[in-house]
């Protein structure tokens, strides 16, 4: 893996790209919601990177997990985090809305658990587990 933290590193980045790959579509801008300690460590624990880094597809033990920033720029894909508060999830938990080439959205609400483990909690306001 790509660090420095299992959880809000590489965890991040396999949460991110799931949820890609759960959205299935096209897409052009993602808002990364961040609960609890993921909204206050993660640019100091390199989280926004690893967050951008899955959604672009990159694995959590790609070696240009860390260029996520300019690999979005040159696939024109914009983003924005904000701080959120979630009830009932753990704290490191990531809201991510995709918005869909098509003009539609899709929202994951997802946690890293540690050790790069991840749990999927919401699809599109539907719970899941």
């Amino acid at each position: 893996m790509i660090g420095p933290s299992s959880s809000h590193t590489a965890g991040a980045a396999r949460l991110a790209r799931i949820s890609a790959l759960i959205a299935q579509k096209p897409f052009h801008h993602v808002s990364f919601g961040l609960h609890g300690s993921f909204a206050k460590t993660y640019k100091g624990h390199g989280t926004d990177c690893a967050l951008v880094a899955g959604v672009l597809g990159l694995s959590e033990d790609d070696e240009r997990l860390s260029n996520a920033f300019t690999l979005a720029r040159e696939k024109n894909l914009t983003y924005e985090f904000y701080e959120i508060n979630i009830e009932g999830v753990h704290q490191n938990t990531v809201k991510i809305t995709f918005s869909l080439d098509d003009g539609s959205y899709c929202e994951v609400i997802g946690s890293s658990i540690g050790g790069a483990q991840i749990i999927i909690h919401q699809i599109n306001g539907f719970d899941v587990s």
